[in-house]
């Protein structure tokens, strides 16, 4: 059985999730840690939970989503399972912090595995289905959990809305396609945790989401 935290961090207040099950092992998706206070708080967690991190994955590259990757492989000796599509995005981390006036934006440390739609996450008793769509980036994925019936979804749906797409990489037409196709052919119960703001459902957003009405 998967437990799923949720640790708030960065200027964008972007949600990192922590899944762990009965085995203790875990895995961190999104690590948005910036601030020194933000780190301590993330290790002090895992602490508490007595949980061992085994892999870091990230639904994409972009900064506000991999601002404590250096930190997970400092503190963790983790590096990142991301899709090779975003693999570039890496580099223009430091470029885009300063654009947006934030200073001390280091280049994530490389990514350690390329997955691919359709690869199996395992960890503990458990197992993440990877679903790539792409549009907010090249490279998104969202990670899946059929037996419980939920996904991590990172910045392809929010609550009531869709990721960005006007954004350097971006492609609307791509993520809608890769939204209908692959997410609302799920069923309604399945819970969505996005990468900023509450969590959904397949079926609230199949009945509420203007981006999405007509779309099944």
């Amino acid at each position: 059985m998967i437990t799923i935290e949720t640790l708030v961090f960065n200027h964008w207040q972007e949600n990192t999730y922590i899944l762990h099950d009965e085995t203790g092992e875990a895995v961190l998706i999104d690590c948005g840690v910036f601030f020194d206070d933000e780190g301590k708080k993330l290790i002090d967690f895992v602490e508490k939970k007595g949980i061992k991190l085994v892999k870091q994955l990230n639904t994409h590259l972009h900064i506000d989503h991999v601002l404590g990757n250096q930190f997970m492989k400092d503190q963790f000796g983790l590096l990142t399972h991301a899709h090779k599509d975003d693999e570039f995005l890496l580099a223009e981390a430091p470029n885009y912090g300063v654009r947006l006036g934030l200073e001390n934006v280091v280049e994530p440390p490389a990514m350690g595995q390329a997955i691919k739609d359709g690869d199996v996450i395992k960890f503990g008793n458990s197992e993440l289905k990877v679903l790539h769509i792409p549009g907010h980036s090249p490279g998104h994925v969202v990670f899946y959990n059929e037996a419980q019936k939920f996904a991590i979804v990172g910045d392809v749906v929010f609550r009531e809305s869709i990721g960005r797409t006007d954004l350097p990489y971006g492609n609307f037409d791509q993520l809608i396609e890769g939204i209908k196709t692959k997410l609302l052919v799920l069923d309604d119960e399945v819970d969505l945790y996005p990468g900023h703001g509450p969590a959904t459902t397949i079926g609230h957003e199949r009945a509420n989401n203007l981006f999405l009405k007509g779309l099944s």
